[in-house]
């Protein structure tokens, strides 16, 4: 029996290491299992983490893709209210900064477009879409709306595009009026000349008296059709950027003086006297030849509208900087203020009778105007009915 007690002893010494040995192995593996746990846990936070830094990402880019579109964007729910408007729509019509939540109707208080929407609601989508819009600053708009699903199993809500046509617009509606002044620019003298030609032609070239008067007559018309189409490929050049600047130091006050010989005769007709005020010593830098262009339509407007016995006079001073100021002033019978603002406007007439007699092209302050700007400078005029006018332009001014 003693010799069990060793036997048992270590039996009960092995149980006690195996328990230990157990007891250890479940205390690594709940360990490893605890940590593994831990780290799948740290890793769905971290993708997470991942996914939150994704979206903010991506909508942070289609905040900024919005925020960058010229067009006007709104996005509604399927309720029909504004869940999203970018800078560019709140601008077109004027909204404040936050509309989400309201209606169409209670937003832009216009009754075309919530027509629009139910439309789209009904048929799904509208491409192309023009609306008029007289109480707005941007009264003409094309729009297309479509209906865009939310992906989370709710009704689709509803995606509108507006594009501003209003420049658009102005620029066919100026296209149209320039082709039809044009055309009647060109049918007006080109009939003259066709009737004069054939009153020739049917004996008149005969008459000692009115052959010689409709040859005249002929050749004034003529040379309106040239004046108009040198006019009209000026005007081209310039809106095209084609007009090449030879920009130059030129004496100012000898420049005016040769304009004022080149129309001392029609002067002389009206009996006006042109006076050059200019100073002798200052410079202008700038293209000589389209200078002369610019003060002959000014001169010559003078002198033809202006008061006959009257007198013109240009002058000029530093403006400030490197800039030159010139005037062409007349003492006639002045311009409206209401008209004084179209002046400048392509084929726009005070007095269209009274214009045409006197053969202009009503292209010539519109010219003006473009130089003038082609050089940097401004044009402006000041004028009161029956105390003259004068128009003012600025030019680089030359070295000292």
């Amino acid at each position: 029996m003693d010799s069990l007690w060793p036997t048992l002893a270590a039996l009960g010494w092995l149980g006690s290491a195996w328990a230990g040995w157990w007891w250890w192995r479940q205390r690594v593996r709940r360990r490893a299992l605890e940590d593994a746990v831990a780290a799948a846990r740290e890793e769905s936070r971290a993708l997470r983490f991942r996914q939150q830094a994704a979206e903010r990402e991506a909508e942070a880019q289609r905040e900024a893709l919005l925020n960058s579109m010229g067009e006007g964007v709104m996005l509604l729910d399927h309720h029909g209210r504004i869940r999203l408007v970018n800078p560019a729509c709140r601008q077109l019509f004027g909204l404040p900064d936050d509309v989400r939540g309201r209606t169409v109707l209670e937003a832009l208080r216009l009754h075309q477009v919530q027509e629009l929407v139910e439309r789209v609601q009904k048929g799904g989508q509208v491409s192309g879409h023009e609306l008029d819009l007289p109480g707005l600053d941007r009264p003409c708009l094309q729009v297309s709306a479509a209906a865009v699903g939310s992906g989370e199993g709710q009704p689709p809500g509803m995606l509108l595009v507006f594009h501003d046509l209003t420049r658009l617009k102005q620029l066919e509606n100026t296209r149209k009026e320039f082709v039809a002044n044009v055309s009647h620019e060109l049918r007006s003298p080109l009939a003259l000349i066709k009737g004069c030609v054939e009153t020739l032609q049917d004996g008149a070239q005969a008459d000692p008296a009115a052959g010689p008067r409709f040859l005249r007559m002929i050749e004034k018309h003529a040379d309106r059709l040239a004046y108009l189409i040198e006019d009209l490929l000026t005007l081209s050049q310039l809106d095209a950027g084609q007009l090449r600047l030879r920009l130059e130091p030129v004496g100012l006050g000898s420049l005016v003086a040769r304009v004022m010989d080149d129309l001392a005769a029609p002067a002389a007709g009206r009996n006006v006297r042109l006076r050059n005020e200019v100073p002798a010593a200052l410079l202008a830098r700038v293209d000589g030849e389209r200078l002369e262009q610019v003060l002959a339509n000014l001169l010559d407007n003078a002198i033809k509208y202006g008061r006959a016995g009257g007198e013109v006079s240009v002058g000029a001073r530093p403006a400030g900087g490197e800039t030159l100021e010139v005037w062409v002033r007349d003492d006639g019978p002045g311009i409206p203020s209401a008209a004084q603002a179209r002046l400048f406007e392509r084929f726009y007439r005070l007095d269209k009778a009274r214009s045409r007699e006197q053969g202009g092209t009503g292209l010539g302050l519109a010219i003006v105007k473009h130089i003038v700007q082609a050089h940097g400078g401004e044009v402006r005029v000041e004028s009161e009915p029956g105390r003259g006018t004068a128009f003012f332009f600025t030019v680089p001014a030359g070295p000292c």
